[in-house]
């Protein structure tokens, strides 16, 4: 699916937090802001910056730890308005994109994107 930028998003963090199939991270906070994403969870991994993860994305174990199920980055992808990306994956709220004029990529929320016809 192509989208065009209606309202640009610039990351708030630099350090995203990435994870692979099978590995250990302590699973945090609910999100509850403004913008109502549903399942989002701070999670902390060995090393890195605490990040947000999609329950889709978590195994939760009986210690309370969680598991990744599969690989998975925060990594989030700066755009401006009128930008073109081609969407992929949606979860909870966003869509991973890859920008149709440079080598980006990263999720980008769902309400800063309008589908493109054709």
């Amino acid at each position: 699916m192509k989208y065009v930028v209606i309202k640009s998003h610039q990351s708030e963090f630099p350090s995203p937090i990435q994870l692979k199939t099978g590995d250990r991270f302590s699973v945090g906070e609910l999100y509850k802001g403004p913008e109502r994403w549903a399942n989002w969870y701070l999670c902390c991994a060995l090393g890195q910056e605490p990040g947000w993860v999609p329950m889709q994305v978590i195994s939760l174990q009986e210690d309370g730890m969680g598991v990744a199920t599969m690989d998975y980055t925060a990594q989030e992808m700066d755009v401006a308005l009128g930008e073109t990306v081609q969407g992929g994956r949606t979860l909870n709220g966003w869509v991973w994109c890859t920008s149709c004029a440079a080598d980006r990529e990263g999720w980008v929320p769902e309400e800063n994107l309008q589908m493109l016809n054709g």
